[in-house]
């Protein structure tokens, strides 16, 4: 029963559909999106994952009762814990603090065990993600690194699979591709088939501003990184063993900015929920295409779905604090404010909802207090040292409302107010509401202070 529910499962991975963009400016060319967040895990990584674990089994360096060793942004774990846990293997993850909360989420509800490390640092430095995974796959016994950089399985899954499904679907007219590079896996094994069937194919690199290969595709040469991305999943410090470049012959560096916000676009314009790394693809396919001065067929990927990036790419809250999405400055403390209320950002409660309805919002959202409104006026605050000093004693002081226990004694500041009267504020360890008259804007911290002076400062 397990192989025919593996034999199942396993069978939904590859043979992703194809879609056209029909609604966004592709210039004099047709742009069409290989949809690998349709594949069971989600991305186009299950396709590695499922022929990285069978190659290892196969040449006996996986044995039953194994564990699954591997340095990930995300998707690659993803796709290696959903075939090592359907085959009863142990999975052991490094992963960079940059991942978005919902893959961690995902692999641990897989059952995978998951390093967090540093996603500032790179090769060489002991909290490095794939050196971190390299010492737990020599220190715990019966481990696998899977080492999808440097494991010949990886490029071999996209030449025997992916490649040809392109070539069919596009019925053998196909002038570019637009890939990005991690592992470098998708273009090496791209490379390799379409070298064979179509050796004019242009191969178009999209590359995170600050990773190192947009600028080796132009020079030929391997230079410093020059700063970090947010993007996940593609851009790195160094060429990967099993790339294959040659065949790049045209490379765009995407700002974060650029690349998140053409995800959303996607989503408004075509109706598809795609992750960061497919914002860069697209951003970078767009601005091919619309240079081109004939027609061209082209293609790229829906690397994997925006589910998993809802609280980052799909966040209005943390695209401003990320200075990827921009409101209009008003040159005053209204631009500190993390999430405005005239905005529609702020979780609130009502003088009349109870403490538990307060206690409920306040864990959705993970807030540590909220503001209390009544007919659209801002009467109190209440947060979590109001709610224990209510109901420690008595669970039924739950139901009490909300009104009986908030702060209405507030700090208010106007929106013309001085930094040092924010400052005065903060440093008793309140929080500053900025009013004018009866209108309520919203919220400062000491965390909107700091990421205030983080994107000033730098």
């Amino acid at each position: 029963m397990q192989d025919l529910s593996q034999a199942a499962l396993f069978s939904l991975i590859g043979n992703t559909p194809m879609v056209e963009v029909t609604r966004m400016d592709t210039g004099p060319c047709r742009l069409f999106l290989k949809l690998e967040s349709q594949n069971p895990g989600g991305s186009i990584k299950d396709r590695v994952g499922r022929a990285m674990i069978e190659a290892a089994e196969r040449d006996g360096r996986l044995q039953p009762g194994g564990t699954v060793v591997e340095a990930t942004a995300g998707n690659t774990g993803l796709g290696l814990a959903l075939v090592a846990r359907i085959k009863g293997y142990r999975v052991v993850l490094v992963v960079p603090d940059k991942m978005a909360s919902e893959k961690i989420l995902h692999l641990k509800a897989l059952g995978a065990e998951i390093h967090l490390t540093r996603s500032d640092v790179g090769k060489g430095h002991p909290e490095y993600y794939q050196d971190v995974a390299a010492r737990l796959a020599r220190e715990i016994p019966g481990a696998w690194f899977a080492d999808q950089f440097n494991n010949p399985a990886n490029p071999t899954a996209h030449e025997t699979t992916t490649a040809p499904e392109i070539w069919d679907q596009m019925r053998h007219e196909l002038d570019a591709i637009v890939v990005g590079v991690g592992s470098s896996g998708t273009l090496t094994g791209l490379s390799r088939f379409f070298a064979r069937v179509q050796p004019d194919l242009e191969f178009v690199l999209a590359d995170p501003q600050g990773s190192i290969l947009a600028g080796y595709v132009e020079t030929g040469k391997v230079s410093e990184v020059s700063g970090s991305w947010a993007v996940e999943g593609i851009g790195e410090d160094f060429i990967p063993a099993i790339a294959e470049m040659s065949r790049v012959k045209t490379a765009y560096s995407i700002s974060d900015e650029e690349s998140f916000n053409t995800a959303r676009e996607l989503l408004r314009q075509e109706g598809i929920l795609a992750g960061s790394s497919t914002g860069t693809l697209l951003a970078t396919a767009l601005r091919w295409c619309r240079a081109q001065t004939t027609p061209k067929r082209v293609v790229t990927f829906v690397c994997d779905t925006g589910t998993r990036y809802l609280t980052k790419v799909y966040s209005d809250g943390w695209m401003v604090d990320q200075g990827l999405l921009h409101r209009p400055s008003t040159g005053d403390l209204r631009d500190l404010i993390g999430r405005r209320f005239d905005a529609g950002e702020v979780v609130t409660v009502a003088p009349s909802d109870t403490l538990l309805t307060a206690f409920n919002r306040m864990r959705s959202a993970d807030l540590a207090q909220l503001p209390v409104i009544d007919k659209g006026k801002l009467v109190g605050l209440i947060d979590e040292s109001d709610l224990l000093l209510h109901v420690t004693s008595e669970r039924e002081r739950f139901k009490a409302p909300v009104s009986g226990t908030m702060t209405s004694d507030l700090q208010t500041l106007a929106p013309s107010a001085g930094m040092q009267q924010l400052r005065d504020i903060l440093d008793r360890g309140l929080t500053a509401v900025i009013v004018d008259g009866d209108r309520f804007y919203g919220l400062i911290t000491r965390f909107d202070l700091l990421n205030h002076l983080r994107r000033t400062l730098t």
